[in-house]
């Protein structure tokens, strides 16, 4: 019963979260480690009269990977809605990035030094 599946999970708290979700049996119970948990918020933009899906993370504190007992889910559904996945999938790709912007190393074409570049420069400003 170690197999891993996207679930749709409803709590005895009334939360409903969304996961990959692996089960696994310990003892005398079935325990549910879900990695990186989040939940789906519909949201109105009113400027625009179009409804769109807000995502944020279940647990704002801690790790990514959560372990929580079966006697405090009221129902679990599996998803394999590809709109959903996609939607996750992009959320988790994203969550990581501090900003729009690039980290830019040296493969991402380092040309000159500072001082190559200012003499190259020069002999361009020198001959216009």
């Amino acid at each position: 019963m170690k197999e891993e599946f996207y679930a749709a999970i409803k709590l005895v708290s009334g939360e409903e979260i969304f996961a990959q979700v692996t089960p696994s049996e310990e003892e005398d119970r079935t325990l549910l480690i879900l990695d990186t948990p989040v939940v789906f918020e519909t949201i109105q933009l009113k400027h625009m009269a179009v409804s769109a899906i807000k995502v944020e993370p279940w647990m704002t504190m801690g790790d990514d990977m959560i372990i929580i007992n079966m006697d405090k889910v009221i129902t679990i559904t599996e998803v394999k809605d590809e709109q959903v996945l996609c939607i996750y999938n992009k959320y988790l790709r994203d969550k990581d990035r501090e900003s729009n912007q690039t980290k830019i190393n040296e493969e991402m074409g380092f040309l000159s030094s500072i001082s190559e570049a200012r003499v190259s420069l020069e002999k361009l400003y020198k001959s216009s």
